[in-house]
């Protein structure tokens, strides 16, 4: 074992299986594995391909410097002290015998040659490969101060963020962006003593995530907290040349000014393919995968000794027209070992159709929801009680149930996975 290293395709009919695109490449068994992205993910697909049985040379890649380490807790539980980084460890990959390389970012595949390429200029060769590089925060367009403002989504950058918002220095946290990363840290500084002011060009926060219904009750949870959402605005400028003293706003009424000394852009995410951009590999707001976790080239055809998982996937999906990109830690999780198994078994894939699962913590409000609630075009809310901190709302799309979300009523969830299972059992591919 490598010591750590310090540094719109349209999609198959029914029953349907995409042929390869190269038979040659699903002949025998592959000796050497590549995993790109020492994520969730990618830990999750080395741990699969071992499990099933695969005993050659296995190599895992990561950016960061850090071994495979645990998401979410970094905008919930690092930031209040609940946990520390070396509590976010994941598994320990010493039983997996891996060729480690971390601090080594991937910029170039070369699919003809079978070689990946990195930034310190080595290559590593590959008979099959799985791609899991993830994806990295939305920058901001123009300058910025030199400090105090902030992305999340690496560990260093939570470690940053957790200083600025040091309990014992009160400050003025302005965040440009109403998704979840936004509202999960408003949260937790509003718990730490900071003010917080929240800025979505929405109607209301997570408007497009979860609904209309769902996103007024939770902008209620953080007004009622003392966070101030500016609504159908835009963070268009940062002032301030060591530290952020001021951020310009848009909206409907023209400009304002807004005093801020810390800042957070949680600007959503972007997957991270600048490395795949000469590969031959289709990129569609994504990696394009097939139902089978394949990777398909620019001419649609799935190569079957290439597959994905995680962020950085774009894949069909029978409860939605076109293709989906899910950013969730069970989708990273569950996608990851129908790749590796897809990666072994060319001959047989299974077919990679989640019910797809994420929750979130804010002020003391469980929330959980299952399926895909972004896509619906009608919801129907079963239970709302914001004095009481409930909400139970189910999803539809063309009268179809595809999605569930609750707020303090988990033990509604399990009914709706099983339904959205259920249905998904009827449509799903199987190979011919």
């Amino acid at each position: 074992m490598t010591p750590h290293t310090p540094q719109a395709q349209g999609t198959p009919g029914p029953s349907e299986v995409p042929e390869a695109s190269d038979t040659r490449e699903v002949s025998g068994v592959p000796e050497r594995i590549v995993v790109v992205g020492a994520s969730l993910a990618g830990l999750r697909a080395a741990q699969a391909l071992r499990e099933a049985g695969h005993h050659g040379p296995l190599t895992l890649i990561g950016a960061e410097p850090h071994a495979p380490y645990d998401r979410p807790p970094l905008s919930k539980e690092l930031l209040q002290g609940r946990t520390t980084p070396a509590g976010l460890a994941l598994e320990d990959t010493a039983p997996l015998a891996l060729n480690e390389y971390y601090g080594r970012r991937a910029v170039h595949l070369d699919t003809a040659a079978r070689l990946v390429h990195l930034d310190d200029d080595t290559t590593h060769p590959y008979d099959a490969l799985v791609i899991a590089t993830g994806a990295t925060a939305r920058s901001w367009p123009g300058p910025l101060p030199a400090r105090g403002v902030h992305t999340l989504r690496t560990l260093d950058d939570a470690r940053a963020l957790k200083t600025d918002l040091d309990p014992a220095t009160p400050r003025h946290l302005l965040i440009a962006g109403g998704g979840f990363i936004g509202c999960e840290i408003a949260s937790v500084a509003r718990e730490l003593g900071h003010t917080v002011t929240l800025v979505t060009p929405e109607p209301l926060a997570l408007h497009s995530a979860v609904g209309p219904e769902a996103a007024a009750f939770l902008t209620r949870l953080h007004q009622d907290a003392g966070v101030e959402i500016l609504t159908g605005h835009t963070v268009t400028a940062l002032t301030g040349t060591d530290h952020p003293t001021h951020a310009t706003l848009t909206g409907p009424d023209g400009t304002r000014t807004l005093s801020a000394d810390t800042v957070l852009l949680a600007l959503g995410a972007l997957p991270h393919t600048d490395w795949l951009a000469t590969s031959g590999l289709r990129l569609d707001g994504g990696l394009v995968t097939d139902a089978y976790t394949r990777v398909l080239d620019v001419h649609g055809r799935p190569q079957p000794r290439i597959t994905a998982a995680g962020d950085i996937t774009r894949f069909p999906h029978p409860h939605t027209p076109g293709l989906i990109n899910l950013g969730h830690w069970s989708n990273a999780a569950e996608q990851a070992r129908a790749a590796a198994h897809n990666l072994l078994h060319p001959h047989t894939p299974v077919p990679y159709h989640p019910v797809a699962s994420f929750w979130s913590t804010q002020y003391g409000v469980r929330l959980r929801a299952v399926g895909l609630p972004r896509y619906a075009d009608r919801t129907e809310v079963r239970e709302l009680d914001p004095e009481r901190r409930r909400l139970d709302i189910a999803y539809y799309r063309d009268d179809r149930l595809i999605g569930a979300l609750t707020a303090n009523r988990a033990a509604r969830i399990t009914a709706y996975q099983a339904q959205l299972a259920d249905d998904i059992s009827r449509t799903t591919l199987t190979p011919a």
